[in-house]
Parts: C-alpha cells; sequence; structure tokens
C-alpha cells in the first residue's frame, strides 16, 4: 500500500458517456434545477410578502424550500460542471465538500418533516390552543434544531469518510459524490463507516419516522371522529400534500442508504438516485403549492398586479 499513489481527483463518470446524450441530460438537469429554484424561491417569496401567511404552517414550507434550493444546488450545480467537463473529474477536497452539503440539507429535511406533522397534529387534533405548541420560538426551535442535527450527521460521516485512504481507484458509475458510492474506493476497511452511515441513518431515519407516525395515528384518529364527510375531507386536505411528500422522500431515501447489497446495481443505484436526488426536490415543492389554496390565492393576486402593471 506504501507504493500506491495517493488520489486527488475522482472521475464521475455519471449517467451516460455517449456526447449527444450527454448534451440531453445536460439541457434536461438546467430545464430541472431553474424549475427547481423558481418554485422554490417563489414560495418563499409569497409566504414572506403576505402577512395572511405568517403562521407555523407556511414558516415550516419556507424553509422546506430553502432545503430544497440548497440540497439541489450542491447536486446538480456540480452535476452539470461535470458534463461540460471532458475528463468528468472532481478533486477529492471538492468531492467530500459535495458531501457534506448533501448529507446537511438532507439532514435537517429529515426533523422538518416531523414538524410539519406535529404541526398538522395541532392544526387538527387541538385548533382551539393551536397558537399554543405552534408559537414563533417553537417554531425557529424546530427548525434551528432541524439544521444542528443536520450539520452534525454530515459532520460525523463526512469526517470519517476523510480518515480513509483511496489509493488507486478514482472512478465511480455514479454522476454525483455521494457517501455510500464513495466507500467503495477505499482501499482500507470501510466496516466503521459502514456502521455510523447505518447508525445514523437508522438512527435519525427511525426517529423522524416514529415521531410522523405518532402524529398521523392522532391526526386519522381525530379526522375520523368528525361527523361530516366534507369536514373531514377538508381536515385530510389540509395535510394531504405533507403524507405524499413523507411517503415520496422515506421510500425512495430508506432505499437509497439501506438497500443491501445483494440487490444493488449500477442501473439500479442511479434509478433511485436520480429519483432521490433530482426529481424528488423538484416535486415537493410543485406537490405542496398546488395543494395549498392561499398559496395560489396570493401567487395569482401578485401575478395578476403584475399583468396590469405591464
Amino acid at each position: 500500500m506504501g507504493n500506491q499513489t495517493k488520489v486527488t481527483k475522482f472521475i464521475l463518470l455519471g449517467l451516460s458517456s455517449d456526447p449527444p446524450m450527454q448534451i440531453f441530460l445536460f439541457l434536461v438537469l438546467v430545464v430541472i434545477y431553474v424549475i427547481t429554484l423558481i418554485v422554490n424561491v417563489v414560495i418563499i417569496l409569497v409566504i414572506r410578502a403576505d402577512p395572511h401567511l405568517h403562521i407555523p404552517m407556511y414558516f415550516f414550507l419556507s424553509y422546506l424550500s430553502f432545503v430544497t434550493i440548497c440540497y439541489s444546488s450542491a447536486i446538480i450545480l456540480k452535476m452539470l460542471v461535470i458534463f461540460l467537463d471532458e475528463n468528468k473529474t472532481i478533486s477529492a477536497d471538492g468531492c467530500f465538500a459535495q458531501i457534506f452539503f448533501i448529507l446537511l440539507p438532507d439532514g435537517a429535511e429529515i426533523f422538518i418533516l416531523p414538524a410539519m406533522a406535529y404541526d398538522c397534529y395541532a392544526a387538527i387534533c387541538d385548533p382551539l390552543r393551536y397558537m399554543e405548541p405552534m408559537s414563533k420560538g417553537i417554531c425557529v426551535l424546530l427548525v434551528s434544531g432541524a439544521w444542528v442535527i443536520g450539520f452534525i450527521n454530515a459532520q460525523l460521516n463526512t469526517g470519517f469518510a476523510l480518515r480513509l485512504p483511496i489509493c488507486g481507484l478514482n472512478q465511480t458509475s455514479h454522476f454525483s459524490c455521494e457517501l455510500p458510492p464513495q466507500l467503495h474506493l477505499s482501499c482500507a476497511d470501510t466496516f466503521t463507516n459502514q456502521v455510523v452511515l447505518l447508525t445514523s441513518a437508522v438512527i435519525l431515519g427511525s426517529s423522524s419516522f416514529l415521531f410522523t407516525l405518532i402524529s398521523y395515528i392522532h391526526i386519522i384518529s381525530a379526522i375520523l371522529r368528525i361527523q361530516s364527510a366534507q369536514g373531514r375531507r377538508k381536515a385530510f386536505s389540509t395535510c394531504s400534500s405533507h403524507l405524499i411528500v413523507v411517503g415520496l422522500w422515506y421510500l425512495t431515501g430508506s432505499f437509497q442508504y439501506t438497500k443491501p447489497s445483494s440487490v444493488s446495481s449500477v442501473a439500479l443505484d442511479e434509478m433511485f438516485s436520480v429519483q432521490y436526488n433530482i426529481l424528488t426536490p423538484m416535486l415537493n415543492p410543485i406537490i405542496y403549492s398546488l395543494k395549498k389554496e392561499e398559496v395560489k390565492r396570493v401567487l395569482g393576486k401578485i401575478l395578476g398586479t403584475w399583468k396590469f402593471l405591464k
């Protein structure tokens, strides 16, 4: 091992090596990133602009949009650069930096989603006291805690990964620097890293899932006690968008990070990676904004004013 050269850069072979296909994928990624960026920025600005939306539900939604922007930028922007690079290389430092900035918003999102479930619980199960458990101070504390947990998770996993020697093999079939495939490039035993990654994923994911599950057990129980069908539909519509986003996130994320090696393949890994890292962040704000009548109302008012000024 002493005669091996230390790796200073990685080659990301990505989705395709065919030049026409690369151009097509580059354009598709540009469109996806622009849509993701515009939709999330618009959601944040709309929520900030209307005082009627300054309530916990939209406070969490604005931060979920911010997390989505951070996450998509950490992945897609570097992918676009890689597509333009003939050698498809990324420096070792840049690769580990990307791992950190992927894990950071991903970890924050793990706990923003159950915070939104708790908001749904407070709105449906105890509407008369809604603002007591969902005061501004508690909302800020929940979001701050989510970012702190995301930072600790990113720092812990990236720190352990930095200690691993990468001595020769520097090619990966993936299109971004993600932790699971990077561990396979090390020439040392990665058992400790695998344990740390799996343990953090299980602890964070299971605690987030358990909190969300308990919240929805209470929510569904409260909805079933509502006498009128219209009242049940209205109560369910309050949290239906959150339920869809949570389902997408947990299904793709859990498989992406905890799937056994026996079911792994390059095509399967790429398919789930594209879904989890690119498509889901674009879909999340669209699902939320389409289900929230208040957001559509304010956005329509803003667009109407803009057309009038033209």
